[in-house]
């Protein structure tokens, strides 16, 4: 064990990170020359197409220096806030890790996210800056930034090149000597002697091999004998154990202080949970439980509906299976009286919900619609406090009302600050704090969630040129203005539209919907009244005419226009008749332009 490291790059999107991991597999000999191709961890075809790493990678390496071999256990993962879950788990498996910063951009925001969750997990930490191939004039004070932020002295923030391979080989022969072996780990779960003992900190299904954890051992030894979960209870006996390099290789077992994984043969999702712990069969679970990492909270609610040839157990086992691999999804059974039996999922952020459709399409093949985003609320009402997660279910007249709040970090050059600090007012944000960060600015600021789902990521780069990057964090509640927006149609509230709004974009959100509505439903016998209702008023109206009946041309045809005043007169009644017994059933297509906003 004592030549055993275990490590994880973190940093920014877009710093270099899947880049630098090509290259330590290549200095290490772990995947061959004719086989490499560039950001080679990252393998779903997603994350080629984005450029960016939205599952952690662990690969197991060999490495020789200073002329002792070492097993170096590589965790690489994502960047973007919205998979900071990820990194989380990954932190609970390793003792160090390598900081990457870009060289072109300095410190950004989840540079700060990362490396506070790393120096609360205890982990060495080996600053580096990237990208030094390139000219960079600021890579000095980018250095004294990195030095200043983690109190080291300048000359041990290295700089490497992560596509040319520049100053790798220095960085990997530091984390050889800085990141202490496992046994040595200060932070070291307590595991008493003799048991075997492992922690769960990803998953993955297999049509063969059932569901495949992926563990960090902290104690004894795994092999193929049967096994057993603390939290679920279920015992097991494994179809084989092994490590990534980085493809699953079979070994006969794996040891204290080594990553790997156990192919279970479970096909059951429940059983396997993200943070349990493995025991040998017959180990006392009292007291067992390892300490995992920080449970992940879904801020973000959306509605998937099956659609085409989808079946509602067709989308509800593709989610069973993400989550194997995705902690942070949630989800409960919904109904939607026009598209039927749904599934309401909780997720992180609006990328995490965009990666998950994606994957859904993709490697699932399904077709689904999707309702608009909501959030959960707190509401007082007849002196009690519950959670409301449905618009349909927020009361029409709340006592109080809470909304879940963000603390905020943005991170950009002082050139911007003005233009950043100019969103204020159309995302309700209250800075609290300006300093400097090096050379950007770092503003520290609260916001309501609710805004941070609608399009402020855009809006941020918009204003800063690119520049500027944030991350954010759950902070607590704060009393809301909000209503509950309902919209009718020939007097029928329709629930799958209903939206909590803050009152004072109701008139603008209403119109809007009514008139897109308009647009787009097809003409009756009768007319349709689409109307907008908040606060126990109609506040937008739009009607659509009823379908005209043509009664041809009497004068060529033999009539006059008195039989035919006769027959327009019976045709009033009949819609007069209609109307009181109508009834508008909104066609799935509706429901699909409306939600395309």
């Amino acid at each position: 064990m004592d030549n055993i490291r275990n490590f994880v790059i973190i940093a920014h999107i877009d710093s270099g990170k899947s880049t630098l991991a090509d290259r330590l597999l290549e200095l290490t000999e772990t995947v061959p020359l004719r086989s490499m191709r560039a950001q080679y961890l990252d393998r779903l075809p997603l994350e080629r197409e984005r450029g960016i790493t939205i599952k952690m990678a662990p690969v197991r390496m060999a490495y020789q220096t200073g002329g002792e071999r070492y097993i170096l256990n590589l965790i690489d993962t994502p960047g973007h806030s919205d998979f900071g879950y990820e990194v989380s788990r990954a932190l609970a498996a390793v003792e160090g890790a390598i900081l990457l910063i870009d060289g072109t951009k300095g410190i950004q925001a989840q540079t700060l996210s990362n490396l506070r969750a790393a120096q609360k997990a205890g982990l060495v930490i080996i600053p580096a800056i990237n990208k030094i191939d390139l000219v960079l004039p600021q890579v000095d004070r980018i250095v004294e930034a990195a030095a200043d932020l983690l109190d080291v002295p300048p000359e041990s923030v290295f700089r490497v090149s992560a596509k040319s391979g520049a100053g790798v080989k220095e960085l990997l022969d530091a984390v050889v000597k800085a990141v202490p072996p496992p046994s040595r780990f200060t932070r070291r779960p307590p595991v008493p002697a003799g048991r075997s003992s492992a922690l769960v900190f990803d998953s993955l299904y297999d049509d063969h091999k059932g569901i495949i954890a992926f563990v960090r051992v902290f104690g004894g030894s795994f092999s193929t004998a049967e096994m057993s979960f603390v939290a679920s209870r279920a015992a097991f006996k494994p179809k084989e154990v092994g490590f990534f390099s980085p493809d699953l290789s079979v070994a006969p077992k794996i040891a204290d202080g080594e990553i790997g994984y156990v192919a279970t043969g479970l096909k059951e999702p429940a059983l396997v949970k993200i943070g349990d712990t493995i025991l040998a069969a017959g180990a006392p679970r009292e007291g067992a439980a390892l300490p995992g990492y920080q449970e992940p909270g879904p801020v973000v609610f959306i509605s998937f509906y099956p659609d085409g040839a989808t079946k509602f157990d067709d989308l509800k086992r593709a989610f069973e299976r993400l989550q194997l691999n995705d902690a942070a999804l949630s989800f409960e059974p919904d109904a939607n009286e026009a598209l039927g039996r749904g599934l309401k999922v909780g997720f992180l952020g609006q990328l995490h919900f965009e990666i998950t459709s994606d994957r859904l399409s993709r490697e699932y093949r399904l077709e689904f619609l999707t309702s608009f985003p909501s959030i959960a609320y707190r509401v007082e009402r007849q002196g009690l406090i519950e959670i409301v997660k449905q618009p349909q279910d927020f009361p029409e007249k709340p006592e109080r009302v809470w909304e879940p709040i963000v603390r905020l970090e943005m991170l950009a050059p002082q050139r911007y600050l003005s233009s950043v600090l100019a969103l204020q007012t159309t995302f309700d944000i209250e800075v609290s704090e300006v300093k400097n960060i090096g050379e950007n600015l770092l503003i520290e600021a609260t916001m309501p969630l609710r805004e941070l789902i609608r399009d402020f990521d855009d809006q941020l780069k918009s204003s800063s040129q690119g520049y500027a990057s944030f991350t954010y964090e759950w902070s607590g509640w704060r009393e809301a203005e909000v209503e509950r927006l309902e919209i009718l149609i020939v007097e029928e509230v329709v629930p799958a539209l209903t939206r909590i709004v803050p009152k004072k974009d109701l008139e603008r959100e209403g119109r809007q919907t009514v008139e897109r509505l308009r647009e787009l439903l097809p003409k009756e016998q009768f007319s349709q009244a689409i109307q907008a209702k908040a606060m126990g008023r109609i506040i937008a109206r739009e009607t659509i005419p009823a379908m005209k009946k043509t009664l041809g041309d009497f004068g060529k045809n033999g009539g006059d226009r008195t039989r035919k005043m006769k027959l327009w007169r019976k045709q009033e009644r009949g819609k007069e008749r209609l109307q009181g017994m109508a009834r508008v059933d909104i066609p799935p297509e509706v429901f699909r332009e409306i939600l395309k906003k």
